[in-house]
């Protein structure tokens, strides 16, 4: 659909839902709207329940602007509902989304296509526990639950009682645990919208790693846009960030989390909803080449589509 017919259709925004990244979600949702009833669009906004099919259709949606993070959102569930109501929507279809929501799966896929990323175990609810955790290292290590955003639930452990107590934090999150290597560099973020690269950015946590609060509090991070990276490493990882957006099977707007070891890099994840709020790195990243946050909002809404 062109802006025009766009225009003349109800935007639903989703934003809130059912996920431990609710809070971050409003505000993606919330600024979203905001942009789009600027420019002249029909927008409703919806906070979602389980109760979504009723709310869709009492909002009168025609095309869903999906501003949801995390489980029951981010992973394909809503993705699927939509394409069940065929309510056009935005970002990734149901395979890219439940792929990269799972970041076990993720790095499967990247191994697969020959993308770098750092060392992994991983551990399934029910499986030998102590015998796991005696297998892991050397130190220090990262434990994430398998299927969570924004940091949540992750530890960064450097001995035996950090590894028991990150274990049981991300056991809290998820049935799947990952186990990562630690790689000590710099941390960057690469946008790609619709196949095309955007500028690297380097965050800089003033305090401790890039977790949610610091992710999401004004001041706790610096931001170097573009990323200061020797220009041959700048190119690989922007290279690598369209591989792994094709490798998932990403549409849209989608953000790929690297880090910088010298002259090396390592795929972290793939994330198919970004972010944007004031901190996000989405807008950032667009904003520095000319694309303000209505017109990204915009570009996001014109690939708003069916059975990606």
């Amino acid at each position: 659909m062109t802006r025009d017919e766009l225009k003349q259709k109800t935007i639903a925004v989703l934003m809130g839902g059912l996920s431990a990244e609710r809070e971050v979600s409003l505000r993606t949702g919330k600024a979203v709207a905001t942009a789009l009833t600027s420019a002249g669009y029909r927008v409703v906004p919806i906070d979602v329940s389980r109760e979504l099919p009723a709310q869709l259709a009492g909002a009168g949606a025609d095309v869903a602007f999906i501003a949801l993070h995390g489980r029951f959102g981010e992973d394909g569930t809503v993705q699927g509902l939509l394409e069940l109501l065929a309510i056009p929507y935005t970002g990734s279809g149901v395979l890219a989304s439940s792929l990269a929501i799972d970041k076990v799966a993720t790095k499967q896929m990247l191994l697969y296509h020959g993308l770098p990323t750092p060392a992994f175990r991983v551990y399934r609810r029910g499986e030998e526990r102590d015998s796991f955790l005696g297998q892991c290292g050397p130190f220090p290590l990262v434990v994430k639950p398998a299927r969570e955003g924004s940091t949540i639930g992750i530890s960064i452990v450097r001995n035996r009682a950090e590894l028991a107590a990150g274990f049981a934090e991300a056991l809290r999150h998820d049935s799947t645990i990952l186990v990562e290597e630690f790689i000590a560099g710099a941390e960057v973020t690469v946008a790609v919208i619709d196949g095309t690269v955007l500028p690297i950015i380097q965050v800089v946590p003033k305090e401790g790693f890039y977790d949610y609060t610091n992710k999401y509090t004004v001041g706790r991070t610096e931001y170097l846009l573009p990323a200061p990276l020797a220009a041959a490493v700048y190119e690989r990882l922007q290279q690598a960030a369209v591989a792994a957006y094709r490798a998932v099977g990403c549409s849209g707007a989608a953000r790929i989390d690297f880090m910088v070891r010298g002259a090396e890099i390592f795929c972290l994840e793939v994330n198919t909803i970004p972010g944007m709020t004031e901190t996000s790195l989405l807008p950032k990243a667009a904003g520095h080449v000319g694309i303000s946050f209505a017109e990204l909002t915009q570009r996001i809404l014109d690939g708003a589509g069916l059975s990606k």
